[in-house]
Order: C-alpha cells, then structure tokens, then sequence
C-alpha cells in the first residue's frame, strides 16, 4: 500500500496535540487542589497553553477518599516528634564491695557494761574511740544465763559507731550446758538489725573455763563452733575467744573450739607476770592453728585474781603492744572500757603500733602491712600474711579497689582506706 507523507505528518501532529492536552485535563485537579490548600487565586496556564482559572476556595474536587474542600481539605504531614534526648546514666558510687566480713584490726576496746561506759552515751562512746585511734569495740550481747539482752544498747551505739568508721563485734558468754541455744542466741544477736538498718560487724564467742561453771569438752566445743560456722554461713567472721594457753590449760580444746572460726582472741591478762613471755607464749601456740591471732591485753586491776594491785602502767602496755606486733598480731584490744584508768586510755592512744594509716606503703612497719593483708583477706581479696608490702598485696588491693568502683591503682590512698575500714553489714546466711 503507497503511504502519503504529507498524512503521516499530520496524524503525529494531531497525536501530540491530543497528549499535551490529555496531561493537560490529568493535572489539573492536582494543581488545583494544591492552590486550593494554599489559598490562591487567579489564573493558571495549562501544559497545553490554555489560561484556565483557578476553581474558587470553596469550589469543591472530586479526589480519591472523599471531597477536597476548605473544610475538608487534602491531609498535611504531621509535625516529626523529636527524639528524647539520649543520656547516660550516672556510674554508681564507690562503695565497700561486700564479699565477706572482716575480721578485727588495728586497736580496740572490750565493753561489758553500758551503762559504766561513758555513762551508756553512744556520742561521747564514739568521740572517745575515735580520739583514741580505735578502730573497733567489742560489745557484750548475751549470755546463757541472761539471753540476749544487747537490743537497746546496739540500736543506739551501732549507727553512731558506723557513721564514725568504728566497727562492732557482738560477744557472747555461752555455757555449753545446751549447745544449741547457745548457737541460737548468736545468731539472734548476729541477724539483730537496728530501726535504721545497722548489724554487728561479727561475732565473738568468749569460751571460758571449767571453773567458771562452763561445761567445756572437746565434743561441746567443737559441736557449738561447727554448727555456729553453719547457721551464718562462710562469709560471716566469727573470733573465738578462749583463755591464754598456760601449762595448766593442756586440755582445752584450742583445735576443736577454733576450727570454724575465723580469728582467734587469747585473753592474755598478765597478772603476776610479764606481758612479753604471756604474749609470747599464747601468740606462738596459737599461731599454729593457721588463723589471725588477735590477743586481748590487760587495762584493768587483776589484784583480785592474783596480781599486783592497779591497772598496768604505761610500760606494760607498750610492751603488750610491742610483743603482740613481733608475733605477727594484725591487731590488739583491753579489756575493759569501764576499768582502764587516764594512764592506760593513754598508753593506747599514744602507741603507734597498729595505727593504719594511708600511703606511703613504703614507711609502712610489718604490724600495718600485715593489718592490711588480714582485713584485704578477711573480705575476700586474698593477699599472703607475709608482713611484706609485695606484689600479691599490691594485686589484691587492685582488685579491692575495682570492687569498690575506684580507680585500681594498688596504692593505698585516702579513699581506699575509709573503704576498707568502713563498717558493712557482713553477708549472713
């Protein structure tokens, strides 16, 4: 078939008329609708050159979903909700990490009756520990006989004694008559928690002789120190308190009594004696047994029971010092509080043994060395007793230090101290 040119041409002429103006008629409604949003008006020319006005605001179009009009008018985008802004949480403070409790260092102080010391005032009890260098106090509890009477006294002396950085061991006077209430009354002083919070630091057991009516036996008093260590669980520190070995005391059962103990706590009262041979006496036979050895030292008037009138002076009690720390003693304390005279509450303050102070480790004495590597233990970060201030010491306090939420640095600062000295209640089971 013969095409005509000229035919052709103008068929695709008239094609492209007819699509500008078919775009033309499709974007309108558009356009219109979006000046119709805006509010505008007038005229507007089309892609195929034609002037067509502008439908009037409230004209209406016919779009997908319903009628475009002023008052139904095409959706806006919502306004994007800006994102909360990301913070990071506040590191939680350092705080003494709380593995297990420790056990007794430094110098302390035994207290019997309240009421004689410093007339029961837990104030002027804590002003006066701490004017001395105490770092810790004994404070009686209970007994066989008169149960666990130690409530009032705790409630009040414990949160003071806390907040000044002074720990409290609860003691106890068992009778071993019925082993097991014995055992109960312990741990009723030992779980004993104050209105706001506050327990003992530990417990000490004072085990006396037969001739103070307690039925000591090697089964009593390994029954009554097994089943004590199973009621509170490993990570409670429990000192057995026992007399000071002499020959006449061949058969107490040193090694049956301390086997679930964590310290032990030989009253060493020289009497008519000298403090250096009882000291070293009781620290070199117990120090077999393989456990801190924390020897209680005479500030009272033995004269009743065979010593020379008044409580021992200045030199003596030095000298208890002096022995204990040559025998690796990591501390020492005097019975008692309501029976040390001016001279002797002088003695203490003024030895500088067992003081515990903060770097430089360097200028530190074997006595504050071996305090340290005891209380660095006794909480759960293992360091060697060597009396050295070695790379294993170094390493546990590092690792004390991380625990605790502090830069590990191994160097005994200011703020490591107060950690390490600072009272938490022990984990009890």
């Amino acid at each position: 078939m013969k095409l005509n040119p000229g035919g052709a041409a103008q068929r695709a002429a008239q094609f492209s008329t007819s699509k500008a103006a078919a775009k033309a008629r499709l974007g309108l409604p558009v356009v219109i609708a979006a000046l119709m949003a805006t509010g505008s008006a007038g005229a507007i020319l089309s892609s195929a050159g034609v002037t067509t006005p502008v439908i009037p605001a409230a004209a209406s179009v016919i779009r997908a979903g319903g009628i475009v009009t002023a008052a139904n008018p095409l959706p806006t985008a919502a306004p994007a909700i800006a994102a909360p802004p990301v913070t990071t949480p506040a590191p939680p403070p350092p705080a003494p990490p709380n593995v297990r409790g420790a056990v007794p260092v430094g110098k302390g102080m035994w207290i019997w009756l309240p009421e004689k010391t410093e007339g029961g005032d837990p104030a002027a009890i804590v002003a006066r520990a701490q004017k001395v260098g105490l770092t810790h106090l004994y404070v009686r509890t209970g007994s066989s006989k008169m149960g666990f009477h130690g409530a009032d006294f705790l409630n009040t002396l414990l949160p003071a004694a806390h907040d000044a950085g002074i720990r409290i061991y609860g003691w106890d006077f068992p009778y071993l008559h019925d082993p097991a209430a014995d055992v109960a009354r312990a741990v009723q002083a030992i779980k004993h928690t104050t209105p706001d919070g506050h327990r003992i630091d530990g417990f000490a057991a004072d085990v006396e002789l037969k001739s103070m009516g307690v039925n000591i036996t090697p089964e009593t008093a390994s029954w009554y120190g097994d089943n004590l260590r199973v009621a509170v669980g490993d990570a409670y520190p429990l000192i057995a308190v026992v007399p000071r070995p002499s020959p006449a005391l061949v058969n107490y059962p040193y090694a049956q009594l301390t086997r679930g103990f964590d310290a032990i706590a030989p009253m060493v009262y020289w009497l008519n004696r000298d403090p250096l041979s009882t000291t070293t006496m009781a620290m070199q036979v117990l120090g077999q047994l393989g456990k801190p050895v924390i020897p209680i030292g005479q500030a009272y008037d033995g004269f009743a029971e065979g010593g020379p009138p008044g409580v021992p002076d200045r030199g003596e009690i030095h000298q208890f010092f002096e022995t204990a720390a040559a025998h690796g003693a990591p501390g020492v304390s005097f019975w008692s509080w309501q029976h040390a005279n001016d001279e002797a509450w002088q003695a203490i303050t003024d030895a500088a043994l067992f003081q515990l102070p903060a770097e430089p480790e360097a200028q530190f004495r074997a006595d504050q060395v071996r305090a340290y590597q005891v209380l660095l233990s006794t909480l759960g970060f293992h360091a060697p007793m060597t009396s050295v201030w070695d790379q294993q010491t170094v390493g546990a306090l590092a690792t004390f230090q991380r625990a605790a939420r502090i830069p590990a640095t191994g160097k005994l600062d200011q703020l490591t101290r107060r950690l390490l000295l600072h009272p938490v209640a022990p984990p009890v089971k």
